[in-house]
């Protein structure tokens, strides 16, 4: 079963760091475009980045600058590096493949 499991979540005081990753199995993960999806409580979810096959990543306004995609494929994992976090980056993170395949999320929390 094609599977991708998030980890690295948690509670992370203001101007804090967290790197989340995301794991996949059963996939050929290195043809897959992937990205980070974020949703906040009675929020649409929204794209927090993106990378393609070949390692270029881009980002929306609202964490460009701050947060870093990036993956290994030899390791069936892609990585964000979340620097200078804000609350307003609280939400279920979730990852996902090729616009198809989802993870089950983790939860980021920040908050003095």
């Amino acid at each position: 079963q094609v599977q991708l499991v998030e980890s690295g979540g948690g509670l992370v005081q203001p101007g804090g760091s967290l790197r989340l990753s995301c794991g996949a199995s059963k996939i050929i993960f290195s043809l897959y475009p992937m990205a980070w999806y974020r949703q906040a409580p009675g929020k649409q979810r929204e794209l927090v980045a993106v990378i393609t096959r070949s390692g270029a990543a881009t980002y929306p306004d609202s964490t460009k600058g701050r947060f870093t995609i990036s993956r290994d494929n030899a390791k069936n994992t892609m990585y964000l590096q979340m620097n200078s976090l804000k609350p307003e980056d609280t939400a279920v993170y979730f990852c996902n493949a090729g616009n198809t395949i989802w993870g089950q999320g983790t939860q980021v929390t920040v908050s003095s």
